[in-house]
């Protein structure tokens, strides 16, 4: 591959000659003290993708080359043993095996560390592996976690259930709104992962990220953000925490095809994840396919503009809906109870957030509706996920946060009646409109809309 810089190392992109494994005898690499490339440090994340490093392809395409071997050749037999002593790394152009590391995947890490304004990035097969992983790291047996009691069900059930049976790890679940709280579930020298969603799923609740992240660090703790549903709108390491978790599936990815995830953090925290004898992701091996490193890679330069139309239209349906009666919960409707947190933190002109929720009250109500937005007007469909170019919809209660009993549920906000939309941007935004009105006059209930 041609040789590109970025602004940070230079990887040596182009192939080593036949014969000639690349380095000389004073001049060695120590790949461990950083396998992976500082990024830009805009704060836009838009003006930091900019700057990150182009990749070309093998022949001067203009898109990168898709390196689908499992594993790689050297020409010396001394030159293996460097690589797995750690000399020699991905930064010299030096591979072992796609498990560790591959270099159509490392490419997009670098993406994911420019969008986020991270040193480093590893991308996984899937956002939960990508947030196991990281707990998994930073927590031995017997560790403890601070959690927002408002979660991802699959990522509650993994901290009650499952890190609790398998590996000893406990979790206290807190309101991550009230401060106090968390200053007081932390038990320091124990708790090592304070760990909540940027907005909340499904309930939109926003966090206040740089003073959990001053909590969590005075208190020693690792503050772990999961930004999944608001890529571009908040940058939460440029906010103070110190891990970011995504799942690329959803907005990033854009195309409801791609099961994929990333953690974005210090260079330090990435290369002991990938270490060969305690790395969470090299051992328990969550590796993402070149192939699908390629797509998303294609996907990621126009992130910024397909999430200022999912904010735009998720802010406009969310007025209009408020008109109407409904009850919506969307952060950037001024009665929202952290609007002003969420503007004083957002990245400008990315909007805030394209999901919005509409509380029917009881589950039958929210069938209903949905049903009928799906079924008669074709507003959107009904199915989990988020970030499509349409609008999915799903009722959180008994969907996406089924693995939460009834209490938790309770404590989380979520009403057995929320209706969880991820507004798309097909179509034009009144002809869109048009089909979630006409869907809402079917409904025929008189008391479907609080009137005030």
């Amino acid at each position: 591959m041609a040789e590109t810089q970025s602004r940070g190392h230079v990887f040596a992109g182009q192939k080593r000659g036949t014969g000639d494994d690349g380095f000389d005898g004073d001049d060695v690499f120590v790949a461990k003290k950083s396998m992976l490339p500082t990024m830009a440090t805009e704060n836009d994340p838009a003006a930091a993708l900019a700057s990150a490093r182009h990749e070309f392809g093998e022949h001067g395409g203009v898109n990168m080359s898709i390196e689908a071997s499992a594993t790689f050749t050297v020409m010396e037999p001394e030159t293996m043993r460097r690589m797995f002593a750690g000399e020699l790394g991905p930064d010299r152009d030096f591979f072992i095996y796609s498990r560790h590391f591959n270099p159509t995947v490392l490419n997009l890490g670098r993406l994911m560390a420019a969008l986020e304004g991270t040193e480093a990035a590893y991308c996984t097969a899937s956002g939960m592996s990508a947030i196991s992983s990281v707990l998994l790291q930073l927590c031995s047996s017997g560790g403890h976690v601070v959690a927002s009691r408002t979660l991802y069900g699959g990522t509650h059930a993994l901290l009650t259930h499952f890190l609790p049976r398998a590996c000893n790890i406990t979790t206290t679940f807190v309101d991550i709104g009230d401060v106090e709280a968390v200053k007081n579930a932390i038990v320091e020298g124990r708790t090592k992962v304070l760990y909540f969603e940027s907005m909340s799923n499904p309930t939109l609740t926003v966090a206040n990220i740089p003073e959990l992240s001053r909590i969590g660090h005075e208190k020693g703790t690792a503050v772990v953000v999961d930004n999944t549903f608001a890529p571009m709108v908040l940058s939460p390491a440029r906010l103070g925490a110190d891990v970011v978790v995504h799942s690329i599936s959803k907005f990033i990815s854009g195309g409801a095809d791609v099961i994929a995830g990333a953690v974005c953090g210090p260079a330090s925290l990435v290369n002991s994840m990938m270490d060969l004898h305690q790395g969470a992701l090299m051992l328990l091996g969550p590796t993402m396919n070149a192939k699908v490193a390629f797509e998303l890679s294609e996907r990621i330069p126009h992130l910024g503009l397909r999430m200022k139309e999912h904010c735009c239209r998720a802010m406009e349906y969310a007025i209009r809906m408020k008109k109407l009666g409904l009850k919506v919960i969307y952060p950037g409707l001024e009665d929202h109870p952290q609007h002003e947190l969420l503007k004083s933190m957002a990245n400008k002109e990315y909007g805030f957030g394209g999901l919005l929720c509409v509380d029917m009250e009881t589950e039958e109500r929210a069938n209903r509706l949905m049903h009928h937005l799906q079924n008669y007007t074709q507003f959107g469909f009904m199915a989990v996920s988020l970030g499509y170019y349409e609008t999915l919809m799903s009722c959180s209660g008994s969907s996406t946060s089924s693995e939460m009993n009834a209490e938790e549920k309770a404590l989380a906000g979520i009403s057995p009646g929320l209706v969880r939309m991820s507004i798309g941007y097909i179509g034009t935004l009144e002809q869109k409109w048009s089909q979630l009105e006409k869907a809402l006059s079917r409904m025929q209930d008189s008391n479907l809309f609080n009137k005030n």
